[in-house]
């Protein structure tokens, strides 16, 4: 039975994010490494702004011109995994979410997940299930007030319908 991933990340990847604000900080200093979280953070906004209102043009054009829209959903999956990896505190994850806001790394990524991901259209989903029939009401036909002593027609008592 494998041993599953989670309480190693949660563990080992605390442990190399302190050591690496333990080896920076002796390097540069501590003002200095906490300047360097705090921009990592500022990038990683702004990157995910960026990037990300440009995945949602081209998955708004991808579905405006009929295409199966599986890569822009991977390609914005992995750009707010790299905001939320920049935002985090620690050096370790400011890289892998650097390396994935490139472009030919979430090409690479998808190139590896398209054949093991299968986009499903549910745009029909419940199709058919209701009448076609509009029934188009004006302001005097249609009331919401339960008192009986108003005599404005309602469609509850109309017996046409």
């Amino acid at each position: 039975m494998p041993l599953p991933l989670a309480p190693l990340i949660f563990i080992v990847l605390p442990l190399l994010e302190i050591a690496g604000f333990v080896i920076v900080g002796s390097k540069i200093g501590v003002l200095a490494t906490i300047g360097l979280v705090i921009a990592s953070s500022v990038l990683g906004a702004i990157l995910l702004r960026i990037q990300g209102f440009g995945i949602l043009t081209r998955l708004r054009q991808t579905m405006d011109r009929g295409g199966e829209p599986g890569r822009e959903l991977v390609h914005g999956f992995m750009v707010m995994l790299a905001g939320l990896l920049l935002f985090l505190p620690g050096f370790l994850t400011d890289v892998v979410g650097l390396i994935l806001f490139l472009p030919p790394v979430r090409d690479a990524a998808w190139r590896f997940l398209k054949r093991r991901l299968h986009v499903v259209d549910i745009s029909g989903f419940g199709r058919g299930t209701r009448s076609s029939r509009v029934i188009d009401l004006d302001e005097d036909d249609f009331t919401r007030d339960n008192d009986e002593t108003q005599r404005r027609p309602s469609i509850d008592h109309d017996t046409r319908f």
